[in-house]
């Protein structure tokens, strides 16, 4: 079995054909989807289609760092009332991208930090989202250390520094598209780490990898992402998939 720990299934990008999506992924050997929350708006959708495959898709909870806004205490209400209302595989996707904008900089932060404290609390791992500030991240991480924080770092890009950092904050390697993207950079970074460290994701539809780059992304095509990490590493793909859904298992705990 493979495990795409982060995918957007419930979004309107696959509302028209989920089924087939769902058995592209089937066929391909991913059986388990962790379907990350990005704010209140989309969170009925995700339940949904938690509800529609059970026992396949995992919801998690949370708040976005690009959906921090005006309404901020609101929105962290929302998540912590459903926490509080029910188990969910992970607080996520949490954490600071300060890419597009910084209006609300001080709030994310705010944020971020909340949200860490209810995974602390309900002892769930946290699914962190960061852009232009993975720095800033891993500080905020490692005030935690020591307390048993754990989960994922997605979509992870940065350089060996960082991968050391946050291996040793005891945080996995999120692996998707971008490992096939030539001018990345990634793949002599991952090279260098275990495979122990690193959990496959696609987040669809987002993030294609190549050859499918400029597309909807989809569960299916982790199949590129197994391959391109088999050749680095030097190992079979048979090998990839079962020490990355492991890892994955140790994280989700199921």
């Amino acid at each position: 079995m493979i495990i795409d720990t982060h995918c957007h299934l419930y979004l309107e990008d696959f509302k028209a054909d989920i089924t087939e999506v769902m058995q592209r992924a089937a066929d391909e050997g991913v059986r388990r989807f962790y379907l990350p929350a990005i704010d209140s708006s989309t969170a009925e959708s995700m339940l949904n289609l938690e509800k529609e495959y059970p026992g396949r898709c995992f919801a998690m909870m949370g708040l976005h760092p690009c959906s921090v806004n005006d309404n901020l205490e609101e929105e962290l209400e929302f998540v912590n009332a459903w926490i509080r209302k029910r188990p969910f595989a992970a607080i996520g996707e949490i954490g600071l991208d300060f890419y597009h904008d910084i209006t609300y900089k001080e709030q994310q932060y705010t944020a971020f930090r909340k949200q860490i404290a209810w995974a602390l609390e309900y002892g769930l791992p946290i699914v962190i989202h960061t852009r232009n500030a993975m720095e800033e991240t891993i500080d905020v991480i490692n005030e935690y250390k020591g307390r048993g924080l754990r989960g994922i770092f997605h979509c992870f890009s940065g350089d060996e520094e960082a991968a050391r950092k946050i291996i040793a904050a005891g945080f996995y390697l999120g692996t998707g598209g971008v490992l096939t993207y030539k001018n990345a950079g990634l793949a002599p970074v991952l090279e260098k780490i275990p495979l122990e460290h690193l959990v496959l994701e696609t987040d669809a539809p987002y993030l294609s990898p190549v050859p499918h780059r400029g597309k909807r992304n989809e569960p299916a095509w982790l199949a590129h992402i197994i391959s391109r990490l088999a050749l680095l590493k030097g190992v079979s793909k048979e090998e990839i998939a079962a020490v990355t859904t492991a890892n994955a298992k140790k994280i989700f705990g199921n």
